[in-house]
């Protein structure tokens, strides 16, 4: 039963810093707020993380490992490696929806400088998997050649989060998909 409770524990700090951070960034990562979101003192925390920096890698983390499930689940579901990048900017859609959030990795790369050293790697990590995933698409689906790949992949992955940011700083979920939209007519993501 205590390891349950422990374990239960751990996921609530984890899905409160998860959500502070994607409406806040790392900055917004709080032991206080957290707390009182969880129910606990703050200081009990520090039981299940030393410190800010090893609770915002566990963060970054689950977070990257979160959207490669959840890519894996579009490959699966997709009926072609197109129909796959067609669904893509729909996960970037998703946080956009949940109260105009962002995605927790775009928010945290923008703090670049005030990131410690494990929780960057981490956010690298997120568009890693992103760009890794739509190189895999991209080339399956035969729109590049395996050399041309990663270009071609991380200038959709920058362009899908730069319409989540732009988005978000209007309250607009509408001009994200204004913005996809004219990257499907131009060319960068498929029609």
């Amino acid at each position: 039963m205590a390891a349950t409770l422990k374990r239960d524990v751990r996921e609530a700090i984890l899905v409160a810093a998860r959500e502070a951070a994607m409406a806040y960034g790392y900055g917004g990562i709080n032991f206080r707020d957290l707390a009182q979101a969880v129910g606990i003192k703050a200081a009990s925390i520090n039981y299940y993380f030393a410190n800010k920096a090893i609770l915002g890698e566990a963060v970054a983390r689950r977070y990257w490992e979160d959207i490669a499930r959840d890519l894996e689940a579009i490959s699966t579901d997709a009926q072609s490696p197109m129909e796959a990048l067609r669904q893509y900017p729909s996960i970037f859609r998703l946080s956009l929806e949940r109260n105009n959030r962002m995605c927790l990795s775009s928010f945290m790369a923008t703090e670049y400088d005030a990131l410690p050293e494990q929780v960057l790697k981490e956010v690298q990590s997120f568009a890693d998997v992103n760009t890794a995933w739509l190189r895999e698409q991209l080339v399956a689906a035969k729109l590049v050649e395996a050399k041309d790949g990663n270009t071609r992949a991380l200038a959709i992955y920058a362009a899908v989060a730069g319409a989540q940011i732009i988005a978000r700083s209007r309250s607009d979920i509408n001009l994200f998909d204004s913005l996809v939209r004219s990257y499907r007519e131009t060319g960068l993501l498929p029609n």
